[in-house]
């Protein structure tokens, strides 16, 4: 998977109001990606326990019945109400740190929960789960995650996708559309709260009509000594609901569902969109090769 490089991978500076702050913080910041070995605990501070969009997903997958493949499944914020649903559930995430953090957590579930649970290192843009082809009745991907994906890779998501979905199955997944700054600007800032009850400043990045963003995340509250600052950034790609549905029906998807998701809040707009693959198998392999993602651009 070609990951959108966030400024920490790519090695280059974070601009604008957090630029400054960073600037501020002189030698005390560490830069760090939000899914790295330093991110990672952030992330699960901020996302990894919140309810944003739990429930429309339960209300959506609970009439398809079989297994859940839960896709970049992060530190479980989606598997774990899936499990506490009665659902069998496959975590599957790419980032390892992300990954033994679910674990952890997972060995801390009952028996009868950890017999549903299953977890898998994987790409969700090239992946094989053997023995389990064609065997899910539902693949999720949630909290906006499709985002993460270049252009180039998202085809193969939607592929891989296909091979797993049992028929009738539904694939789920979650978009954003992302409106201008309140103050015209292209950055807008918000404190949020985490778990553990520590704030954090969130700065994000975004000039109208650009196909990514860049969101920063700077403690809230700065110890007044010399200690390191962890300060996490990403580079999220932006993907309008209209472009992800094309891009599905291209693929040989059937939208037979799109509903707003409640608090996305501000200048975000979530939806839930629901899939179900209609096109024949040989008709859609042999379509395959020619579709490409800049088709759609």
């Amino acid at each position: 998977m070609s990951t959108l490089l966030s400024p920490a991978r790519a090695g280059t500076a974070v601009t604008g109001r957090a630029g400054g702050e960073i600037e501020a913080l002189g030698d005390r910041a560490r830069i760090c990606d939000l899914y790295d070995a330093d991110g990672t605990p952030v992330y699960h501070d901020i996302a990894g326990t919140t309810t944003h969009e739990i429930r429309e997903i339960l209300d959506a997958v609970r009439p398809f019945e079989g297994p859940v493949l839960d896709l970049a499944a992060g530190s479980g914020r989606l598997t774990f109400p899936l499990l506490a649903a009665g659902r069998d559930v496959t975590a599957l995430e790419l980032s390892p740190d992300m990954l033994a953090l679910l674990r952890r957590r997972l060995g801390r579930a009952p028996a009868d929960v950890l017999e549903r649970a299953h977890s898998v290192e994987a790409d969700m843009s090239d992946f094989r789960i053997e023995g389990r082809e064609h065997g899910f009745g539902v693949v999720l991907l949630g909290t906006t995650t499709i985002s993460l994906l270049p252009a180039d890779d998202r085809p193969g998501l939607y592929r891989c996708v296909r091979e797993h979905l049992a028929p009738g199955g539904r694939f789920f997944l979650t978009t954003v559309d992302v409106d201008a700054a309140d103050d015209g600007s292209d950055e807008s800032e918000i404190v949020v709260t985490g778990h553990s009850g520590r704030t954090y400043r969130m700065f994000e990045q975004w000039t109208v009509g650009d196909s990514s963003r860049t969101v920063t995340v700077i403690p809230g509250e700065v110890p007044e000594d010399d200690s390191p600052v962890t300060v996490c950034t990403t580079t999220i790609g932006v993907l309008p609901q209209q472009q992800l549905v094309a891009e599905l029906e291209a693929a040989g998807y059937a939208i037979r569902s799109v509903t707003p998701i409640d608090g996305g809040g501000g200048r975000h707009h979530d939806v839930l969109i629901e899939a179900e693959f209609t096109a024949g198998e040989a008709e859609f392999t042999a379509g395959e090769a020619e579709f490409t993602a800049g088709d759609l651009a």
